[in-house]
């Protein structure tokens, strides 16, 4: 009796705990799948994408004017809008109760925005939004944060020096949208204007992302170049040719060189989505075992039914209703398990999932999962008890011949094969984020703290022979003991810098349309004290040196893509000066560093050219004192306050930037490690009920071996050789298929681990022993049972 309730309770366990890990996986998966899907006519909708060849880049914004043009020469183009995100220095400043916020998410769109895109409007209006220029509408959430409980529609907002008005409120963003904006600003605003009016209207501004919608009989291909001829037409320098992308495709876009976009990796996903069958997969097979091993236990009930004349297609019925009934209570035990779980899985994948009863697509991907689980874990076991024969039974036959015993050995080296190649993914995935985070070790990025001074106030001062904020910044900071060094930089960021740059740069033996992207790196002379780059040849920037202005520093891939010959320094070098208009600095190249990772290892390194050029670089680094953070950011803060008291400070440090690089991998790579280990968990409950029919089955044979003269120790080794060359078979069979795989998730990456031998050994050695002490339990159990028990009725 005890066995039956043990069964029936890991039954429940591992279907309970496989379908809500498969339920979180596919809901997932099918966000990912799904981004913008929402939108009215999405299959219509398409974004601009330029690549333009003068820079070798392929980027998501266009001219304001390219709209301009393009809505009265193509007829074929129905609807066109335009979107600026409000990043970085142009977020808006909102001033709330004498407080400044900097609201980095905001936009700033055009009238026909809403024409496009589906939003979902609680109070106000699109309509409203259009028919006067200083509008805002704001999310649901922030409308709470900045007016509380408060209806905000027709208050007023004040948006840097500008008073705007609240003309609607809309709901918060879906889990599947690319567009994570919590305040739209219209673009009339912006065309007021006059200097931001006068930077839109050249054809050699790209500040804006622009949509079409086109009829369904149109073909996109045949309308892009359409769109180039037009912006070649115009666009004086280089050539820029024109594609379109889909709404729906935008997300798992990876050949743009910046986004503003948060995208998804379509590769990722089908792992994912692949992992999410796994773990169903096994859990089933968990119930197809436990449910054969324990069918001696059912022989008598089958055979008296059958005696009395139950037809094979009644118990058939009986035993597809029982799976069917497990299976429900098992889905109820998974929706309260999703329902406590969410939270922490919202956490896990920095998302917004909710699970609301009324939304039918969650109720669509259960009714999936459940009917996977149903249609696996019912017919096999069904047929199988209802294909007992009564009569073979009473005269001592066995139960399950060879075929059957041979299924469930397969399912087990099956469930094990899988788990090993989890664990050896679990294995390269973490040395590759342990790879990642080895990168740029030369500093303590923790005791680092980066801001910038904002571009417009920085170039207007520097447009009138002004650079006193920046050395004033640096005098003030450096006059405190709880800095140690401050330097700067270009680019906003040292290991994300997105700056790319290739005409104007010369050299001797250069191919005249040669023209690579290269990393332009403008820094002070501290930069490299403070980030410690690794001098291989020549010197660096000597301090306060004017004749070191003109002079460079380049990366080994430079050296080696240039073709520069040996000795490198001391060769000229042309690089373009800051002073306009595009003035060219002759210099020579003074020293080499070695390469170092200034963005994401997903991304090859670059040549990289350095110059000093204090008075262009804007970005702060600011190295902290050892246990003096507090202090340190304290000086920070009071000195911004100071020379800049209008604009609201924003700063991190720079192991939070690294962090937030690769946020997505170690996202997917924690969802991966957490979905192994319960795969490997259920595994285990699988190789327990074989080993529970096995002992169940030699019951006799382990009494008469003991009653011959065998010892506990031969009987536990009996019993777990079978299994541990079934897990022998499963590393045969695992590591090539997680080679094939890890070597696929790795191409990802421009820079990365190789696949060594021991990765595969310690997984087999994991498996080895976690097999065992899934065995030894039982094996022990039964090697101690007195064999007067077991064989009594003989």
């Amino acid at each position: 009796m005890w066995l039956g309730y043990k069964t029936t309770l890991i039954n429940l366990s591992g279907l309970t705990i496989g379908m809500t890990s498969a339920f979180f996986v596919f809901m997932w998966v099918q966000n990912e799948y799904s981004y913008n899907g929402y939108h009215t006519d999405a299959d219509r909708i398409y974004r601009l994408k330029t690549l333009r060849e003068d820079r070798n880049s392929t980027g998501e914004t266009t001219p304001y004017l390219l709209g301009e043009e393009v809505k009265q020469l193509l007829p074929e183009v129905q609807v066109l809008t335009r979107i600026n995100p409000n990043g970085g220095d142009e977020a808006p400043v909102i001033t709330i109760d004498g407080q400044q916020i900097k609201e980095k998410n905001a936009a700033t769109v055009d009238e026909n925005w809403f024409d496009i895109f589906h939003y979902d409007f609680i109070e106000g209006s699109a309509q409203a939004f259009n028919s006067q220029p200083y509008s805002v509408i704001l999310s649901e959430s922030h409308a709470k944060k900045y007016f509380g409980t408060e209806s905000p529609l027709g208050k007023p907002i004040r948006l840097d020096s500008i008073d705007y008005q609240v003309q609607g409120v809309i709901k918060d963003y879906p889990p599947n949208s690319s567009f994570r904006y919590h305040m739209y600003l219209p673009l009339s605003a912006r065309r007021a204007n006059p200097e931001l009016r006068e930077s839109d209207d050249t054809w050699g501004m790209f500040g804006y992302l622009t949509f079409v919608k086109i009829p369904a009989t149109s073909d996109p291909l045949d309308i892009a170049p359409k769109i180039t001829d037009i912006m070649t037409a115009n666009h004086k320098r280089g050539n820029v040719n024109i594609g379109l992308i889909g709404l729906k495709e935008m997300h798992f876009e990876d050949d743009v060189q910046f986004s503003v976009f948060l995208h998804g990796n379509k590769q990722t996903a089908n792992i994912f989505l692949v992992l999410g069958c796994i773990l169903l997969g096994i859990a089933c097979i968990n119930y197809i075992n436990l449910t054969t091993a324990r069918a001696s236990s059912r022989l008598k009930e089958v055979s008296i039914k059958k005696i009395v004349g139950a037809g094979k297609k009644q118990l058939f019925v009986q035993f597809l209703t029982e799976s069917i009934l497990m299976s429900l209570v098992a889905l109820l035990m998974t929706i309260l398990l999703i329902w406590i779980g969410l939270p922490f899985f919202n956490q896990l994948t920095d998302n917004r999932f909710s699970f609301l009863l009324s939304d039918g697509s969650l109720w669509r991907l259960l009714g999936f999962t459940l009917f996977i689980t149903v249609l696996l874990t019912s017919i096999y076991p069904a047929l199988l008890l209802s294909s007992f024969n009564p009569i073979a039974i009473f005269r001592g036959k066995n139960l399950l011949g060879l075929k059957d015993s041979l299924l469930r050995k397969s399912l087990v080296i099956l469930q094990f094969s899988i788990s090993i190649a989890l664990i050896i993914g679990t294995v390269v995935i973490y040395r590759q984020m342990q790879f990642i985070q080895l990168q740029n070790v030369d500093y303590n990025k923790s005791q680092v703290i980066t801001f910038s001074v904002p571009g417009r106030l920085w170039l207007e001062q520097y447009n009138n022979g002004q650079s006193d904020i920046r050395n004033s910044i640096k005098q003030k900071l450096m006059a405190e003991s709880s800095i140690e060094l401050v330097s700067a930089l270009n680019g906003g960021s040292v290991v994300n810098m997105q700056f790319s740059a290739s005409g104007g740069y010369d050299w001797k033996g250069r191919e005249q349309d040669f023209y690579p992207p290269i990393a332009p790196f403008q820094v002070d002379s501290d930069f490299n004290e403070m980030v410690n780059l690794n001098l291989i040849d020549g010197r660096w920037f000597m301090p306060h040196s004017i004749g070191d202005q003109k002079n460079v520093v380049l990366n080994e891939t430079a050296v080696r893509e240039f073709g520069l010959q040996s000795p490198t320094v001391g060769q000229w070098f042309v690089s373009p000066g800051i002073t306009p208009p595009y003035y060219l600095d002759t210099g020579v190249v003074i020293g080499v560093v070695r390469d170092f990772f200034y963005k994401s290892i997903h991304e090859p390194i670059d040549p990289v050219v350095i110059k000093n050029e204090p008075g262009y670089a804007s970005t702060f680094l600011v190295k902290t004192a050892a246990g003096r953070h507090e202090d340190a950011l304290h000086v920070v803060e009071r000195t911004w306050k100071q020379l800049i008291p209008d604009i609201p400070l924003e700063y991190q440090f720079a192991d939070e930037e690294f962090d937030a690089l690769y946020r997505s991998d170690r996202k997917a790579a924690s969802l991966i490690l957490a979905f192994s280990l319960l795969a490997i968990s259920i595994s285990c409950l699988g190789l327990y009920a074989l080993v529970t029919f096995n002992t169940e089955r030699r019951t006799k044979e382990i009494g008469i071996r003991k009653v011959l003269g065998a010892s506990e120790a031969d009987i536990v080794r009996m019993l777990s050789s079978d299994f541990v060359k079934l897990v022998l078979v499963a590393i045969l069979i695992a590591s090539p298929i997680a080679w094939y795989a890890m070597n696929r998730w790795l191409a990802d990456f421009a820079y990365r681990i190789e696949l060594e031998w021991w990765m595969f050994g310690l997984a087999g050695l994991v498996a080895v022993v976690v097999a065992l002490l899934t065995v030894s339990f039982q094996a022990i159990r039964a090697a101690v049972a007195n064999p007067v028990e077991s064989l009594r009725s003989e």
